[in-house]
């Protein structure tokens, strides 16, 4: 296609299409693509490159966007429920919002993201590199982030009651006022953590015991 305009033309056509059933986009060059608000349920985006793309409010429930590549895209308030982003790279990414509940986001880069109160309940992050994320308010109940990569990452105020956390690395990460509540924290490493305020009743430490918390008894 000769220019930019022609390919996003291309390729709304494309997803728009009702003949279009399977709307295979894996591999494909969407890089700088505005995508804002379109249905793009069930597509594969395999291996595409969507850097720069613009997927503000594009609703995505069950896409395949394994390996893609998202480099500094725009996906505020974007709805990725039950959405594959296995190994695909998100670093820089803006996740603002985003509903990624129930994700697949194994070994998924997120380093230096946006994911301001964005929504990760049971989403799978297992191996996830997550370092200097910003994930204030963000709501990871009950995900999976088993040798998750956090060190340095911004976790104020978030909720991660029940989460797996076992062999985190959590070094450096500010977790003030956030809730860890009956979380696994077994190995993990919290070397220069900020844990000040955050909730841990119930939760597994690093040494594998469990954390109780202080009753302070006062005399009459």
């Amino acid at each position: 296609m000769r220019n930019f305009a022609e390919k996003h033309e291309f390729i709304l056509s494309q997803i728009t299409d009702q003949c279009f059933q399977q709307r295979d986009l894996s591999g494909c060059d969407l890089s700088g693509i505005d995508l804002r608000a379109v249905d793009l349920s069930g597509i594969n985006l395999i291996g595409a490159d969507l850097r720069y793309a613009n997927l503000s409010c594009a609703i995505l429930t069950g896409a395949n966007l394994s390996g893609a590549n998202l480099m500094q895209a725009n996906l505020r308030e974007a709805y990725l429920y039950e959405v594959s982003l296995c190994e695909a790279n998100l670093s820089h990414a803006d996740l603002t919002n985003a509903n990624l509940c129930g994700a697949f986001l194994w070994r998924v880069k997120l380093c230096k993201s946006k994911l301001w109160a964005a929504s990760l309940c049971d989403a799978d992050l297992s191996e996830a590199d997550l370092t200097e994320a910003n994930l204030v308010e963000a709501s990871l109940i009950k995900a999976n982030l088993v040798r998750a990569n956090l060190a340095g990452a911004k976790l104020c105020g978030a909720r991660l009651p029940e989460a797996n956390l076992n062999q985190a690395n959590l070094s450096a990460a500010d977790l003030t006022w956030a809730n860890l509540m009956e979380a696994n924290l077994n190995e993990a490493n919290l070397w220069e953590a900020n844990l000040s305020h955050a909730k841990l009743e119930g939760a597994i430490m690093p040494d594998g015991t469990i954390h109780q918390p202080q009753i302070f008894f006062f005399n009459e």
